[in-house]
């Protein structure tokens, strides 16, 4: 067993590991002075050859690694164009599909007091609309559950101050079963269901579901 070790040792040593001449002066001159320094020359010619060995493998596995690096980064360009445009044509998806589940309007748009339940208004479900948007200007209808505006309430209030509650809540005034309705420029104190077509000076449209 020790022998064909020291002879697989002997032959990676001479394919792998080629040492200096210096270096194996080194080694080799203990042998002249006997047996005991013939085994040390030989420890040594073995702890040596595992050494270089060691570092053989570690150069071809950093060599392969850096190897693999290379390919990927200089694979062709259209194959990354490609693969950015197939991830925004996913998430394009996405919002599509997102866009089809908001696919649901209102019809008739009710208003309603706190008692009402908010929902899709249909003529045979009558709920309030909580998706509600302002064409006139642009926001979205913020609503609150046993509030109303206070009557000093004006168009410059809610011009400043939308949609901040922290601002807004300077004019809401405590009163159970009613919702208070606001946008930029309009707002509204309902205490029971009410159809928004009949109010003509609203220009708000349930923003889908």
């Amino acid at each position: 067993m020790a022998k064909d070790l020291d002879e697989l040792l002997d032959e990676v040593e001479s394919k792998f590991c080629r040492p200096d001449p210096l270096r194996l002066g080194m080694v080799e001159r203990p042998r002249g002075g006997g047996g005991g320094g013939g085994i040390l020359s030989n420890d040594r010619n073995r702890a040596e050859a595992k050494e270089n060995l060691r570092s053989t493998e570690t150069f071809k596995k950093e060599h392969d690694l850096d190897s693999l690096i290379n390919e990927i980064f200089e694979e062709p360009n259209f194959d990354k164009k490609r693969f950015k445009l197939k991830s925004k044509s996913s998430g394009n998806t996405s919002v599509r599909a997102s866009f089809q589940g908001l696919g649901k309007s209102c019809s008739p748009v009710y208003l309603g007091g706190s008692a009402i339940p908010c929902g899709i208004g249909t003529n045979t479900s009558q709920r309030a609309c909580d998706h509600l948007r302002c064409i006139a200007c642009d926001f979205w209808v913020v609503s609150y559950d046993d509030y109303g505006w206070d009557k000093s309430c004006d168009y410059l209030f809610f011009r400043n101050n939308m949609p901040e509650f922290h601002k807004l809540k300077t004019k809401l005034v405590k009163k159970k079963g009613t919702r208070a309705y606001a946008c930029q420029c309009s707002w509204r104190t309902v205490g029971e269901l009410t159809d928004l077509q009949k109010d003509h000076h609203l220009r708000w449209v349930c923003g889908k579901h």
